[in-house]
């Protein structure tokens, strides 16, 4: 309760019902919900997948796609000077347009259309932080290219963070628990009725040797990959790629599903406390107005998972969750919206796309791991638990 007292945030209760929110959100011109201007922008925080890349584990294929370098050329429309970040990758020029674009659509909407942040990065507004691959960080420089339009009024510094210590993807080798979990959970999940029996019969349609170690993993990130790069697609029926799809989002929401509040947990309930508490300080202090955030599928996946918003559809590359902070200007009451792909969701717990922020975070709070509660949680084995 005193939570909620020091940063203000339930106001007058009995003047803003839930439902009267819904009369604040308006519907523009080109068909896209906006907020009204009774309330007031406060904080974007915009948690993106990386751009196109070649396949992290090429397919056992007699017929090898071939990548060319010349697919990895950088567009000098998406370059940007920044720091952070020490390794190579393989974004290509297709996933350095995604995210260019990516950039240029915020850009509209915060930059020209709110004026709510700065037509040039200002290092005092914006916060930046990704995951240590250069897909990643490549992606980000194209971001703020598009966002930014290449302008800036100071460095540029990516924000990283040692591999054993990264929480934005499920850290199975940072978390003892998340790894015995996993394991024991993907064993499982291959073992569900007529998985084994698809995969087989999906590597004869596909001319792969039997014999090779393939899961649906794999398929669909070579698949994936190659049809967003224009290839001729080894995938005849396209219902077969539906099918690999469906089984993949099969596996991984038995291992880290809704159903799975510890595989949830340990998965993102550490990026979900850096999200809420960028929120609430927000609310109380407005330092920075943007946190962007590169992170990757496997992020996302659980974070739609929280939110309710799921729609068991492996997230496209570029792919982005936008959390924006609001405050009314007359109660000054706190709300929250969410966005996928630039589109409004009505978040797990709330009854419409804008929020009051207390039921925003409570839909969140059984999920949510404080550092030090994420730290004794992985460091505790089932061996112990036992004792």
């Amino acid at each position: 309760m005193s939570r909620w007292l020091q940063v203000g945030l339930l106001g007058v209760v009995a003047y803003y019902l839930q439902e009267k929110f819904t009369l604040f959100i308006n519907m523009g011109e080109d068909g896209v919900s906006r907020v009204n201007p009774e309330y007031e922008l406060k904080l974007v925080q915009v948690i993106y997948r990386h751009g196109a890349r070649t396949p992290l584990k090429p397919l056992p294929h007699k017929d090898q796609v071939e990548w060319s370098p010349a697919m990895l050329e950088v567009p000098k429309h998406t370059q940007f000077d920044y720091t952070g970040g020490t390794f190579p990758g393989q974004l290509t020029t297709v996933g350095m347009q995604q995210m260019f674009n990516l950039g240029l659509r915020l850009r509209k909407d915060y930059v020209e259309e709110l004026n709510f942040l700065s037509p040039a990065f200002k290092p005092s507004e914006v916060f930046v932080r990704s995951t240590n691959f250069a897909r990643n960080l490549e992606s980000t420089r194209c971001l703020l290219a598009g966002l930014f339009h290449q302008q800036q009024e100071g460095p540029v510094t990516i924000v990283t963070a040692e591999a054993a210590s990264e929480i934005l993807y499920p850290n199975y080798y940072g978390c003892e628990q998340l790894k015995q979990l996993n394991s024991n959970k993907m064993s499982a999940a291959s073992s569900q009725p007529g998985m084994m029996e698809d995969l087989k019969k999906i590597q004869q349609e596909l001319n792969i040797d039997t014999t090779k170690e393939v899961d649906f993993f794999l398929l669909l990130d070579n698949l994936l990959a190659q049809e967003v790069h224009g290839f001729p697609s080894v995938v005849k029926d396209k219902t077969l790629l539906q099918r690999i799809e469906e089984r993949t989002i099969d596996i991984i929401s038995y291992i880290t599903g809704p159903s799975s509040r510890k595989g949830l947990q340990l998965s993102i309930g550490p990026f979900l406390y850096t999200i809420q508490r960028n929120m609430l300080e927000g609310a109380e202090t407005q330092n920075r107005k943007l946190y962007l955030y590169a992170a990757h599928d496997v992020t996302l996946i659980p974070l739609l998972m929280v939110f309710g918003i799921f729609d068991k559809k492996w997230p496209p590359y570029a792919s982005d969750i936008t959390v924006e902070l609001y405050q009314h200007q007359l109660s000054k009451e706190w709300a929250a919206r969410l966005r996928y792909n630039g589109e409004v969701k009505v978040v797990r717990g709330c009854h419409t796309g804008l929020c009051p922020l207390k039921d925003f975070l409570d839909s969140l709070s059984e999920f949510v791991l404080s550092p030090e509660d994420y730290r004794t949680l992985c460091s505790t084995t089932d061996q112990e638990k036992d004792k």
